[in-house]
């Protein structure tokens, strides 16, 4: 059945109360690497209670990871779900996320573009608390064989990675279990985690959740130019680009501009194969 681009548009946001508190936090942020080692004190205020800070990619998992596909079921969006990418992920803070909260999270379908040979589905989520909005998430779905339709192309947000060398360039390399401890924060898809179904997907092995890669990254650059300091953090958004497998490393290639560091991620030891591109995060 093609994509209904004016019943998905028109259709009302689904809302769902969500919920969290300090282990989601800590259980997310040991998802991405953090703890290593364990008793330094930068790692301390991602892992220990009494000093912790929430990394606003953190909205994509909160409510048990709700917040990336959480439209998909929206009135005119009958897809198959096998031709199914999530192509992109913008995450936009409204101010510094609570360690523990409840909110009320809205769902909708925001854009539906046609590119011809595929369709791509904004799903927007944002998140509001009694003191007023917190969040709001943009995944980009990429569903194969859904365009054609007549609708708008849509924007092109790519970016020229800067004609100079990096300002910093960091390396985070995947432990060999590390989907298995990420899949915990609620992305249960068996692809990060069963061989065989990984096999059937075309990979030799379980491959690394494309967020899990997405947060490791805001969190590197956070470490490595904000001065560990989440808050000073306003939106970040990425293109993904490649996928991962456990045991790899990334190397992650920054560069400063004002209010705005600019990131690529390639994996090290497949020549530097991409991973994330199109890689922005905005601070103060």
């Amino acid at each position: 059945m093609p994509i209904d681009a004016s019943a998905a548009l028109a259709a009302e946001p689904r809302r769902a109360e969500i919920g969290w508190d300090h282990k989601d936090v800590q259980l997310y942020h040991l998802g991405l690497g953090a703890g290593t080692p364990a008793t330094d004190p930068d790692e301390l205020r991602y892992t220990l209670e009494s000093r912790l800070q929430v990394l606003p990619c953190f909205a994509t998992v909160a409510g048990a990871g709700t917040a990336a596909f959480g439209g998909m079921g929206a009135p005119g969006i009958d897809v198959d779900l096998a031709a199914v990418l999530h192509g992109g992920q913008t995450v936009r803070v409204h101010r510094p996320i609570p360690v523990t909260g409840r909110a009320v999270q809205t769902s909708m379908v925001a854009a539906v573009y046609d590119k011809g040979k595929a369709a791509v589905i904004v799903l927007r989520t944002e998140a509001s608390d009694d003191d007023g909005p917190l969040w709001t998430n943009d995944a980009e779905i990429f569903v194969r064989g859904e365009g054609g339709f007549g609708g708008e192309r849509g924007p092109s947000d790519r970016l020229t990675a800067p004609e100079r060398a990096p300002d910093r360039t960091v390396e985070r390399r995947i432990r060999e279990d590390q989907a298995l401890l990420y899949r915990l924060s609620g992305d249960w898809n068996p692809l990060h985690a069963d061989p065989a179904f990984a096999k059937l997907a075309g990979f030799d092995r379980p491959i690394l959740h494309g967020l899990c890669t997405y947060g490791m990254t805001l969190k590197a650059v956070t470490d490595t130019l904000l001065e560990g300091d989440v808050s000073r953090i306003s939106a970040y958004r990425t293109r993904f680009a490649g996928v991962v497998f456990p045991g790899e490393t990334l190397r992650i290639r920054m560069w400063t501009g004002d209010g705005r560091v600019q990131v690529t991620v390639t994996a090290v030891e497949r020549d530097d194969a991409p991973v994330l591109a199109d890689t922005l995060v905005e601070h103060s």
